[in-house]
């Protein structure tokens, strides 16, 4: 039986060992912190429990297909709860829009703010599945590794469908004139890694999956995802071996021999990094193997980083819901200071998690969990004092918008930003979700699943494709996995 070392536990690695393990191979997945998930790990404090990395439940078929691939489903591992309203958005004091739940709520939403408009939302959401429908059910699911991979008739028939050349700010705005929903529209592409003007209107998939398919919450927090999916791969035969970082790989020639972890080696026929890309390539392999320079990754243009802080509350806040969004300032200035001239932001937009709405079992009766997230640009200068220049700058901003006091209710704070994502994660430039989706950075012109330098080393998760987030890496696991035993197949044949 062929031997397999999986480098990380995210969702990209637990998605790999466990389709690998499936097909009968002997998977390892060697993990640096003493839990699974990678960014997606969880702590616990004074009876808060924190989900330390994403904290939206987006796209419900794709973790629905992938339990599927197994015989189970989603329930058998957790229980989903759909959120209404999904989300709040707040444009100033006293002035803020519950997202509800549902196409017909959203047409009547989109009605009262723009007369006329609710047909152009139907027409809107109608586009956006079909791109949702051709992009997350075939266009994730290649490897990459070629153009004749797109030469499908039904995507070249529908590449102008895509819109994959116009940008969806100007999108949008064929279709609203109103800013409230104009800002609504343009939030989901925040996180890909370019400003709404440079991010093709392809993603207005995003906007599909928001307001068709819901906002969704694993109830008992998402590391109830992690657990079920590490459940599913150790029932597959999946080994788990935690604080044990990888140091490096063992050459022999071309290929990898296995890998060394706490000065123990390991063989492996094939190894998979699911660790971060630049990480592996620059630091756990000789010069020789690499496929890709220094210069090459600082060209590359990565998706935001965060600032973070996790806070336990002492009292409940009536004026957020679950998942509440700040765009009290200028939306264009903040993304330029992410993506176009990187600096810490002016006056930054932010956005809450409070699963305690939703969930009695994340704070201790009475108390609230809060995560408050400000994106920011990759590669800034990290120290505690700008951490807490920002604190206090949101948390002002906080009070006065829902007019309520917060500072002093807290009883428990943690703050975590890109010194964090690099000692913990390895991350490039302490990114927080990878490469951004850029067109230049689509597909095939992503960092490539294979190192063509070394036969048996391959990569997985949001640094390679599809790209970053949840349900990518979740697909981006099973895409390196058919591809590793292709080319197994390939030499046994």
């Amino acid at each position: 039986m062929s031997k397999i070392a999986v480098i990380g536990s995210g969702f990209s690695g637990l998605s790999a060992a466990t389709c690998l393990a499936k097909e009968g191979f002997d998977v390892t997945v060697y993990e640096k912190n003493s839990l699974p998930g990678g960014r997606a790990r969880k702590f616990e404090s004074d009876g808060f429990v924190f989900d330390m990395g994403p904290s939206w439940y987006w796209m419900p078929d794709v973790f629905e297909k992938y339990f599927n691939l197994f015989g189970k489903t989603t329930g058998d591992y957790y229980s989903l709860q759909r959120l209404d309203p999904s989300y709040r958005i707040y444009y100033a004091k006293n002035d803020f829009l519950d997202i509800p739940s549902g196409v017909d709520a959203l047409h009547k939403l989109f009605e009262k703010l723009e007369p006329g408009s609710g047909k152009h939302l139907l027409r809107f959401l109608e586009e956006g599945k079909y791109k949702y429908e051709i992009g997350i059910n075939n266009l994730v699911y290649k490897p990459g590794l070629s153009y004749t991979e797109f030469l499908d008739f039904d995507l070249v028939k529908g590449l102008f469908k895509l819109h994959v050349f116009q940008s969806i700010s100007q999108y949008i705005r064929k279709f609203f004139k109103e800013p409230r929903i104009i800002k609504l529209l343009e939030f989901p592409v925040l996180f890909l890694g370019a400003t709404p003007e440079n991010t093709p209107a392809l993603y207005s998939l995003m906007n599909y999956a928001d307001m068709s398919l819901g906002t969704w919450y694993p109830m008992g927090g998402m590391y109830k995802i992690v657990e079920g999916m590490t459940a599913l791969a150790k029932e597959q035969g999946v080994t788990f071996k935690y604080d044990s970082p990888v140091e490096k790989l063992e050459m022999n020639g071309s290929t990898a021999k296995g890998i060394w972890s706490g000065n123990v080696f390991d063989k492996a026929d094939y190894v998979v990094a699911g660790a971060d890309y630049h990480h592996v390539e620059q630091h756990l392999i000789p010069e020789p193997f690499r496929r890709y320079d220094e210069a090459y990754w600082d060209k590359r243009v990565m998706a935001p980083s965060s600032l973070l802080f996790y806070l336990g509350l002492n009292k409940r806040v009536k004026n957020l819901l679950h998942h509440t969004l700040f765009f009290d300032q200028d939306f264009s200035v903040h993304a330029k200071e992410i993506y176009e001239n990187p600096k810490w932001p002016t006056s930054p937009q932010f956005y809450i998690s409070c699963p305690s709405k939703t969930d009695s079992t994340v704070a201790p009766e009475g108390c609230e969990n809060l995560l408050i997230l400000i994106p920011v640009a990759p590669g800034l200068h990290d120290e505690e004092s700008i951490r807490e220049k920002y604190f206090n700058l949101v948390i002002d901003r906080l009070e006065k918008i829902i007019d309520e006091p917060i500072r002093n209710h807290i009883v428990f704070k943690r703050s975590y930003a890109h010194n964090d994502f690099i000692g913990d994660y390895n991350a490039f430039k302490g990114n927080a979700y990878g490469l951004a989706n850029t067109l230049m950075q689509t597909a095939n012109l992503k960092p490539s699943m294979i190192n063509k330098k070394i036969s048996n080393l391959f990569y997985t998760g949001q640094l390679t494709v599809p790209g970053p987030g949840v349900p990518p890496s979740l697909i981006s696991g099973q895409v390196v996995a058919k591809q590793l035993i292709k080319n197994y197949k390939e030499l046994v044949n």
